[in-house]
């Protein structure tokens, strides 16, 4: 094989490949995933913000002020500081209240998908049976007889 052919032979094995990783790429459902996946770290930043930024200081002004970030269980002795950040710094820490805030931003983020999602099953719903059922082929045939019986064109005898 001279090397023009086996060139030829790369350039056309390349070819298939990049037709084909095309025609994968371009389906309908991974558009639609990456689309979704965009809009879902936009949504998890909302999220995030809501909890942070909204929630958690309701919760703290609820409860006296409370941070739960900043609750953790030394796992040393030689943790003594006050504060998560530092704590780590000084040793091995147990971070519940980390852990805390992180479940809670989880349930939210559950609870704002379900109704979410509910919303748009009901509006899918309500749309469903706005629009009149399509009749099945027995049903048109049916129809149809039933408009020649009226007009008086029965069948010849």
């Amino acid at each position: 094989m001279s090397s023009i052919e086996s060139v030829r032979n790369l350039e056309q094995k390349g070819s298939r490949l990049l037709k084909e990783f095309r025609d994968f790429a371009m389906k309908g459902n991974v558009v639609d995933l990456a689309v979704g996946v965009i809009i879902g770290a936009a949504f998890g930043g909302i999220v995030t913000s809501l909890v942070g930024d909204v929630i958690m200081p309701i919760i703290g002004a609820l409860t006296g002020g409370l941070d739960f970030s900043n609750y953790f269980t030394p796992l040393s002795k030689a943790v003594t500081a006050n504060t998560l950040a530092e704590a780590k710094k000084q040793g091995a820490v147990l971070a519940w209240g980390n852990f805390l805030t992180v479940t809670l931003n989880f349930l939210i983020i559950a609870a704002v998908l379900f109704v979410v999602i509910r919303s748009l099953n009901r509006l899918k719903q309500k749309a469903e049976e706005a629009k009149p059922p399509t009749p099945t082929r027995q049903e048109e045939l049916l129809t149809e007889i039933r408009d020649l019986l009226k007009k008086g064109a029965g069948p010849s005898a």
